[in-house]
């Protein structure tokens, strides 16, 4: 088992910055690719960013990329996301999870974190 605990979270402006932590526990952290999701009420959840077992390959949505930024300290068991020039559209609660397979299905992932919410005011 892997346990995944998000932090980070809060009321941010339009145009500004936060950044969301998940520290891991349980089996070896740097076995599983890590993924950021986020889900507003009534939709599905949705794919934000990956990052590979060894953190050299990212990848992220069209909606974040040039704005978000994912990235792991494996000698710390935690995964980043690194939110820049949010947009209320941003606005959602943000989920880490660990997997086998890197990649943007929600499949490829094991094991979720409870989730942190994100509010970016106009």
């Amino acid at each position: 088992q892997v346990h995944l605990e998000e932090s980070g979270g809060g009321l941010v402006q339009a145009g500004g910055s936060l950044r969301l932590s998940c520290a891991a526990s349980g089996r070896t952290f740097s076995n599983y690719a890590m993924g950021w999701f986020r889900q507003v009420p009534g939709k599905e959840r949705e794919f934000v960013a990956t990052i590979s077992k060894s953190g050299g390959r990212t990848d992220y949505d069209d909606s974040v990329k040039g704005r978000f930024t994912i990235s792991r300290d494996n000698a710390k068991n935690t995964v980043y996301l690194q939110m820049n020039s949010l947009k209320p559209e941003d606005t959602a609660v943000y989920y880490c999870a660990a997997g086998q397979m890197y990649g943007s299905r929600r499949s490829a992932y094991n094991y979720w974190g409870q989730g942190t919410q994100v509010t970016v005011s106009s």
